[in-house]
């Protein structure tokens, strides 16, 4: 007896998700019938594929194995359907977008009535979260992601490299002087993140020749709090290109330390996990973002 796509599919949704409870709820089944199709795949390849302790569902050495043929026939299938849809429909239904509230409010926003005039069927809703989020558990279609990703389990798109920037406002700079060397920061009042701890490393060599990395006199969670205290003239921010272009370039925010500076870049990624019946919304949405953002970088 073959196996089918069906067996395939709830196979790679439980290995996504961890348990068969919450592929049940991604795959709209019920639990015991997810249980029985991977039952009976496991019975038609004579082997165990999924390890069941008290706490966790973990992949056998043949199940890893397999797991890379059920991913890469899923994937084909997927682009097979998807080329033939593209030819007879156009995208629709609702798209579940998800960005942290600077990049959300600075590039997507902008991009949304050039997107709704080419596909008004799309039902799009934008949310925004500072964290790492769970596409699953938060019923997400497609998030951007900046900076190193850790999650191997979804698929990345590349959008961008967005530049970090050292910045203050006029009135900071008139009040308090322009610094010259990294050493002087420590006069100056310096806005960073409270979480997580690693954005508080700032593209600067320290006096020992190590990325120089500040302890914030005024501390936020979030970087568009951090902007907003740059252009009050509260403090020297550290902040990526993607938020600051239109400051930058009205001169509410000036650049520092432009010869020393390090040309450090954030990689930004649409991220998602692949499914058919929502992949050509996803794509359509990220090629309209990658191609407009293509004729107006981060840094312009």
């Amino acid at each position: 007896m073959k196996t089918t796509l069906d067996e395939l599919q709830a196979f790679v949704a439980v290995v996504d998700t961890g348990s068969i409870t919450a592929a049940s709820e991604l795959l709209g089944l019920t639990v015991s019938a997810v249980s029985r199709t991977l039952g009976r795949l496991e019975e038609k390849l004579q082997t165990t594929l999924l390890r069941r302790t008290t706490r966790r569902l973990e992949l056998t050495e043949e199940g890893a194995a397999f797991l890379q043929h059920a991913r890469a026939i899923l994937a084909s299938v997927d682009e097979a359907e998807e080329q033939m849809a593209a030819r007879r429909l156009r995208p629709a239904g609702r798209l579940r977008v998800d960005a942290a509230t600077p990049f959300m409010l600075h590039v997507l926003v902008p991009l949304i009535e050039g997107f709704r005039a080419r596909y008004p069927e799309v039902d799009l809703e934008l949310n925004s979260n500072e964290g790492i989020t769970d596409l699953i558990e938060k019923r997400t279609d497609v998030a951007f992601r900046i900076g190193v990703l850790k999650d191997s389990t979804l698929h990345a798109r590349p959008v961008g490299a967005s530049r970090l920037r050292m910045l203050a406002s006029p009135a900071y700079i008139e009040r308090h002087g322009m610094p010259a060397k990294p050493a002087q920061l420590q006069q100056h009042v310096l806005l960073g993140f409270s979480h997580p701890d690693t954005l508080n490393d700032w593209p600067l060599h320290d006096a020992n020749g190590s990325v120089l990395h500040i302890q914030p006199d005024i501390a936020s969670s979030s970087g568009e709090t951090l902007r907003h205290m740059a252009l009050a003239g509260l403090g020297i921010a550290c902040l990526s290109d993607f938020m600051t272009r239109e400051d930058r370039r009205r001169g509410k925010l000036v650049p520092l330390f432009a010869k020393q500076a390090l040309d450090v870049r954030q990689a930004v990624n649409a991220v998602y996990y692949r499914n058919t019946a929502l992949a050509a919304r996803i794509t359509c949405f990220v090629d309209h973002v990658v191609q407009t953002l293509g004729k107006k970088p981060f840094d312009a």
